[in-house]
């Protein structure tokens, strides 16, 4: 699609890109934004255009050219290759684009894409949720849509589109070892009804089947075991460093102590061992999928 609709040559506004505003609190996000938009003005100033003329030309609103300029949007990657073009900046202006996309985020989920993105090795045990890098696109909206104190539309949108960003995990070379084990409960509350529901178990056993990804169930018949106090997550580097966190243990904060690691290790090892295997999990799903 490109930046002008087509059907109907409509300029584009804030309504059609909902969760693209910039955090005010992200002092980094903040200033990258602002430094773009800035080049942004003085290129098209240089050239001799008016917002509105330049608008038309990259098939956006006045407005929405204004607040991009005034670092209060944060640029698609469409804006600036076509404001490249308009402008003749021989692809400086789309270049921009690498450091656009690594604040396009929440400080928060960018500072935890950044260690999945690193880890060699992931574990990690949820009882309430699929875990983010588990979840459709789909199953993850429905999440968030149920929040309360509700969500804005563009936060919804900002916050689904942060948490598929980090799914790129599955698509680095050399993989790394991804270990999940979920409780059986998960996978029969219907989130977002009986098709978002199937969707979201036919996306789950895809993901189970990948070479480097061990996927188990805790069936509720499985009685007490040490993750009834909340998430559990160990992530491990190349390096030989490691970082876990626990809803349960240490302030639910991550931390790097080798003490602390050797707790959650001891305790998301006594969970899978308490789990189905693998191949009973993937068995398991199969067969609630088949229930309905």
């Amino acid at each position: 699609m490109t930046a002008v609709e087509a059907d109907s040559g409509r300029l584009k506004g804030e309504a059609d890109e909902p969760g693209w505003e910039v955090d005010p609190d992200d002092e980094w996000g903040v200033a990258v934004i602002a430094t773009v938009g800035r080049q942004l003005k003085l290129r098209r100033e240089a050239v001799g255009m008016r917002a509105g003329e330049f608008g038309t030309a990259v098939g956006y609103g006045e407005d929405m050219v204004y607040k991009i300029e005034g670092g209060k949007r944060i640029p698609r990657q469409d804006y600036l290759v076509r404001a490249d073009e308009v402008l003749g900046a021989g692809g400086l202006i789309a270049a921009t684009w690498e450091d656009v996309k690594r604040v396009r985020y929440p400080r928060s989920v960018r500072a935890l894409a950044q260690l999945e993105a690193k880890a060699a090795e992931l574990g990690v045990y949820v009882g309430l949720s699929f875990h983010g890098l588990l979840q459709t696109p789909e199953h993850a909206r429905a999440l968030f849509e149920a929040w309360q104190p509700p969500y804005s539309e563009e936060e919804v949108e900002h916050l689904v589109a942060a948490r598929m960003a980090r799914k790129s995990i599955f698509e680095r070379s050399p993989a790394p070892s991804l270990s999940f084990v979920l409780e059986e409960a998960t996978l029969r509350r219907r989130v977002g009804g009986t098709m978002m529901w199937r969707q979201q178990l036919e996306h789950l056993l895809g993901v189970a089947r990948l070479r480097n990804v061990s996927l188990q169930v805790m069936r509720m018949s499985s009685g007490a075991h040490p993750g009834l106090d909340g998430r559990i997550e160990v992530l491990k580097f190349a390096d030989g460093s490691a970082v876990g966190r626990s809803d349960g243990a240490f302030s639910g904060r991550p931390t790097s102590d080798p003490k602390h690691l050797r707790i959650l290790e001891l305790r998301y090892g006594t969970i899978r061992a308490q789990a189905l295997t693998p191949e009973e999990s993937l068995a398991f799903i199969e067969q609630v999928l088949g229930e309905t």
